[in-house]
């Protein structure tokens, strides 16, 4: 067996395998650049260091702009490219192992950060009209740890699935970004320099818009009156998001999954929510605290946020079916930990070392330990001693958050983004329904089910940013069972770190002004409230969800695509359309296969590098703010101008985009 740290020229021309992204060809097999019979220099006091220094940090930066906008940036990219950065600058070589495990342990921040800030800010929000309602750090940092590890704990036994036997089937847009950073950094060359200008494009870009606002984040048909007036009149609006990152995506993903997704944002935006304003003008928008307003007077972006509800119920309906689909795989699953429970001196060395998992013996293990602490946790902290709240809540957290593990791993492999927010407000309210059913109710019921939530969310969080991680190490070589033993340390050092921060905002700003917004938070609050005190949920429009999906999956469309296209804002799904479009143009101006392959790598190479530039820079925007130090040009941003040159500085980095990747490699030119 090799050693790495032998001199070897592996890492001096480092470049992913020509079917890294495609299908394979029958009997063809996959071999990752880290070779099985190589032993590459991964865990050690530099990997480990670093990727808990990354994990304070990110937590930290990533709980704040979450809490402040409501979005939480992806932290895996940003610390990949500080992994290379401070590897390149102290001169180690053969780092890429390293590199992996730093990226893995600190990209826990934004999984724990989704996790907590989207659901256990409500129980401050609820705080102001019930006093009685308590929060410590203790069950806000015991409902991210205990979430985040049987995020991981869940996804184990569904590695070898989604990121060996589905290779070359899903886009995994963010994992092929990340993972051409962590590339660029062990190679010289042609492509390191196009990954790199393509990032200083597309984060100097971002960056002009996120701190500045040079030109206008989006560009809307608000721009003339007579968009304005059909917006105002008929709620029909066009918005697309401007930006060099979400462009790099939509090439990612590729044409047929952005179409899907964009017909689901089509039906809600310019058939349904159009048709509520026409047909029920009377029907009360729910505007959270500032009460409702009637569609006929609501905005079209107010009655997108009553009717994505029609998205929630067909996520939560593509999930079932999806798990329904799977059921032969989560059946294996969980047989093959029963079978190994039952073995003796089982340690997995079988397997090559790019295929080694933590026993499932320790996993089984482990997830009963877990399940055991949420279990005192519910009794002893949230239920009040209450056996059956606690065995119920339980059984609704556990069955929850594995079977919707699948879903959050599908989502990301897809699209890249996990409707995390829609399925936990699903768990909220069969929560609320189940524990009103058995007794529980008022604020002690309120408590109890954002807390379950919080755990359900941070482990369906975790399960999306952890399939992105396998699937990086899939393509590299890396040893899983060392990035899944290390992802617990991660989990830890960022459920105490979100915990605190959390606990501090919220004394410092709080979360019922301005300051710090917290809007998926409060959505969860008021949907909670009126079920825990008696009230309903939109059963209508979740029932219409559920039955589209059941029709688009009879018709073999994808209906998790199209649910997130319904769930997710119309301008951050038009630019994945975008990037499709050009995905596809650039991959059909030859009929040279090899010149086809050529153009797609410059191209994905050219999307990661707009990824990770805008990644990077929504960093610094967010620290820059952080610090007080506000540079936006508010006035220019509200004027109609700025949409228009958005538009055309739009228009100018596809045309650079598509010029770019359509340029033919020197040993290619006859």
């Amino acid at each position: 067996m090799q050693n790495l740290n032998e001199p070897n020229d592996l890492e001096q021309h480092a470049s992913l395998p020509e079917n890294a992204f495609r299908e394979l060809k029958k009997d063809e097999t996959y071999e990752p650049l880290m070779p099985a019979n190589q032993t590459p220099r991964e865990v050690n006091t530099w990997s480990v260091s670093w990727g808990l220094i990354m994990a304070v940090v990110f937590s930290a930066a990533t709980a704040y702009l979450g809490l402040k906008v409501g979005q939480v940036f992806e932290a895996a990219i940003p610390i990949a490219i500080i992994a290379v950065g401070v590897s390149n600058a102290a001169r180690r070589n053969k780092s890429l192992g390293e590199n992996v495990i730093i990226q893995r342990i600190g990209s826990c921040s934004g999984s724990i950060v989704a996790g907590a800030i989207f659901t256990l800010p409500a129980l401050y929000i609820l705080q102001v009209t019930y006093p009685e309602i308590s929060v410590n750090f203790i069950e806000v940092f015991l409902a991210s740890l205990l979430g985040g590890i049987l995020g991981i704990l869940f996804l184990i036994p569904f590695r070898k699935y989604f990121v060996k036997d589905m290779h070359g089937k899903y886009p995994f847009p963010e994992a092929t970004a990340t993972t051409q950073v962590l590339v660029s950094g062990q190679s010289s060359g042609d492509n390191v320099k196009l990954l790199l200008k393509a990032g200083a494009i597309g984060g100097l870009y971002d960056f002009f818009v996120a701190s500045f606002g040079l030109w206008n984040e989006h560009f809307t048909s608000r721009v003339t009156e007579f968009g304005t007036m059909v917006a105002d009149k008929a709620k029909l609006v066009f918005k697309i998001n401007t930006g060099a990152a979400v462009l790099g995506m939509g090439y990612i993903v590729g044409l047929k999954y952005a179409t899907i997704i964009c017909c689901g944002s089509a039906v809600v935006w310019w058939i349904i929510v159009p048709g509520i304003s026409i047909m029920f003008g009377d029907l009360q928008i729910p505007l959270g605290a500032n009460g409702s307003i009637s569609a006929s007077a609501a905005s079209a972006e107010q009655i997108f946020t009553y009717a994505r509800s029609i998205g929630i119920g067909a996520i939560a309906m593509a999930g079932i079916i999806g798990i329904i689909k799977s059921r032969k795989i989560i059946a294996g699953a969980v047989s093959l930990a029963s079978r190994e429970m039952k073995r003796k001196n089982q340690d997995g060395k079988a397997n090559p070392r790019t295929q080694r998992d933590i026993p499932m013996k320790i996993i089984t293990i482990g997830t009963i330990a877990t399940l055991a602490v949420t279990f005192v946790f519910f009794i002893l902290g949230v239920m009040k001693g209450n056996l059956l709240f606690a065995v119920v809540g339980l059984l609704l957290v556990a069955v929850i958050a594995f079977l919707f593990t699948t879903v959050a791993a599908n989502a990301i492999a897809i699209v890249g983004s996990n409707p995390v927010s829609g399925m936990t407000l699903m768990t909220l309210i069969l929560a609320s329904i189940i524990m009103v059913s058995v007794g529980l109710s008022g604020t002690g019921g309120m408590v109890a089910a954002l807390l379950m939530g919080g755990v359900v969310c941070t482990a369906l969080s975790m399960a999306g940013s952890f399939v992105t991680d396998l699937k990086i190490g899939y393509w590299l070589g890396t040893t899983p069972a060392k990035q899944e033993t290390f992802k617990f340390l991660g989990t830890l050092v960022s459920a105490v770190t979100v915990g605190g921060v959390m606990i501090i905002l919220n004394k410092t700003y709080g979360f019922s002004g301005d300051a710090l917004a917290a809007p998926q938070a409060h959505a969860m609050a008021a949907v909670i409230e009126p079920m825990m005190n008696g009230g309903g949920a939109p059963w209508l429009l979740y029932g219409i969800g559920a039955v589209i999906a059941i029709i688009l999956t009879f018709f073999n469309v994808s209906a998790l695509a199209f649910a997130l296209g319904m769930f997710i804002p119309l301008e951050l799904n038009l630019p994945l359309l975008a990037g499709g479009l050009i995905s596809y143009y650039v991959n059909t101006r030859s009929n040279d296969e090899t010149i086809r392959n050529a153009y797609n790598e410059r191209g994905t190479l050219l999307a990661s590098g707009f990824i990770a530039g805008g990644a990077l820079m929504g960093v610094v925007s967010a620290a820059l703010r952080f610090c007080g130090l506000d540079f936006m040009l508010y006035s220019w941003a509200d004027n109609t101008w700025s949409e228009v040159i958005s538009l055309i500085v739009y228009t100018i980095l596809i045309i650079y985009f598509i010029k770019t990747s359509l340029v033919k490699p020197k040993h290619l030119i006859p």
